[in-house]
């Protein structure tokens, strides 16, 4: 049974940083695409990043780009996701996910596996 488990959201002020780790069991790691995705309170789950299997590929969300990274560790079996230059509108549960395949994707319907969520607040 494929687990992700997500951790290092918390409270932080406008301008500063975070960097969320996820986590995977139960699955070849190597085998999966990996992304975050992101839902704010009313509003819909959306897409932040991906990250090719072995991380040779990467794709964000134009509201992110520049400012987050995601990176993973094949032999850690995680991927994290840092965070610079926070802002108040990326206040939202940041969820894992991921799927078996190659292509990156931003649809959340494309991916298979979700972790539970981890909740980023930042203060304005």
């Amino acid at each position: 049974q494929v687990q992700l488990v997500e951790s290092g959201g918390e409270l932080v002020h406008a301008g500063g940083s975070l960097r969320l780790s996820c986590a995977a069991s139960g699955v070849t790691f190597s085998r999966l695409v990996m992304g975050w995705f992101r839902q704010a309170p009313g509003k819909d789950r959306e897409f932040v990043a991906s990250i090719s299997w072995n991380g040779g590929r990467t794709s964000y969300a134009d509201s992110v780009k520049g400012r987050f990274t995601t990176s993973r560790d094949n032999a850690e079996n995680t991927v994290t996701l840092q965070m610079n230059g926070l802002k108040h509108e990326d206040t939202a549960v940041y969820y894992c996910a991921a799927y078996l395949g190659n292509t990156l994707r931003t649809s959340a319907s494309a991916y298979e596996y979700w972790g539970q969520g981890t909740q980023v607040t930042v203060s304005s």
